[in-house]
Formats: C-alpha cells, sequence, structure tokens
C-alpha cells in the first residue's frame, strides 16, 4: 500500500452527493490514507443529498495545497454551492498547479471549471455538466475514468469501483 501516509483532502458541502463522499472517505482511510474533510466552516456538519450528515474537520481558508498530496471533489449539487467559496476553488487551482492529484466525480467538474484548470485536458462527468466543462476548454468524452496528467474524472457512483483505484495508483505514484 505505497498511498499508506499521503494527505488528501475531501471537499463537503450541503446536498454532496452520499455515495461520492463516504466511499472514498472508506475507501482512502482503508489503504492507509490520512483523509482531511474541508468545507466552508471548519466543524460544521453539512447534509448530504440522501440524508448523511459528514463534519468539516478544516475549513478550506486554513488549509494550503502543500498540506496535501491530493484533493477528492464528490458530485452532487455540493459543487455549485463549493465554487462560490474562493478559498476552495484556490484549494482545488493550487493542487492541480503543483502536479498533486485532482480527482472530480459527477457535478465536481463545476469546481474543474471554476479552478480554470480544463483548458486542453481530456474529462468526463455527468453527461448534463458537460457543455460547461467543454466552454471551460477540456475536451469532454463518456467513459467511466479518465486520467490526463494529475488529473482524474468520473462520471457518476456507478463509476466508483474505477474511480478510487484511479485515485489510489495516482497516490502510489506520487
Amino acid at each position: 500500500m505505497a498511498a499508506k501516509g499521503k494527505n488528501v483532502a475531501l471537499l463537503t458541502e450541503e446536498m454532496v452527493n452520499d455515495l461520492e463522499f463516504w466511499v472514498p472517505y472508506y475507501r482512502l482511510k482503508e489503504a492507509g490514507v490520512n483523509v482531511v474533510v474541508v468545507g466552508s466552516t471548519a466543524g460544521a456538519t453539512y447534509k448530504g443529498k440522501g440524508g448523511l450528515p459528514c463534519t468539516a474537520e478544516k475549513a478550506a481558508d486554513e488549509v494550503r495545497a502543500e498540506d496535501f498530496d491530493g484533493v477528492v471533489i464528490p458530485g452532487g449539487y455540493a459543487p455549485d454551492l463549493m465554487r462560490r467559496n474562493a478559498a476552495m476553488v484556490r484549494l482545488v487551482r493550487d493542487l492541480f498547479e503543483a502536479g498533486k492529484v485532482v480527482a472530480a466525480i459527477c457535478h465536481a467538474g463545476w469546481m474543474l471549471a471554476s479552478a480554470e484548470i480544463l483548458k486542453g485536458r481530456t474529462v468526463t462527468s455527468f453527461f448534463a455538466i458537460k457543455d460547461d466543462l467543454v466552454h471551460a476548454g477540456a475536451e469532454w468524452v463518456d467513459r467511466d475514468v479518465v486520467k490526463d496528467g494529475n488529473l482524474i474524472t468520473s462520471r457518476t457512483p456507478d463509476d466508483l469501483p474505477v474511480f478510487l483505484p484511479a485515485i489510489l495508483e495516482a497516490l502510489e505514484a506520487s
């Protein structure tokens, strides 16, 4: 388990997709990764789309890209709220620019667009935000997982079985 000991930020906000948050949370922990839940407010509890709560350990303005080896951005409606937080957007951009793992699933592509890191990149997402990603400069493809450099994207919770191994492989290589 070469990912053991790596530090990953897992972003959260209201209306996060429960599966896209909790499956990475536990799978990464199982692999020995130190997962830090980052939200807009430290200590705040956010309710997922299915009603499961999660509590932010840190606020986005309290952490820096240097603190992490990567970030996982779950989908749901949460990414639309996440991208309204300048510190959260800056964290994603800084991690990407530092060559660290940036993983986004479903509607999390909205955060990638707001972080302005999609130009010339090949990505996937939930089909409904395809146009947003294309307008941000990405080439969109309909595949279960897409790795383009340090950027990893997937479409829906059905893709979690390939999304998580791709993240772990990228962390192990970093």
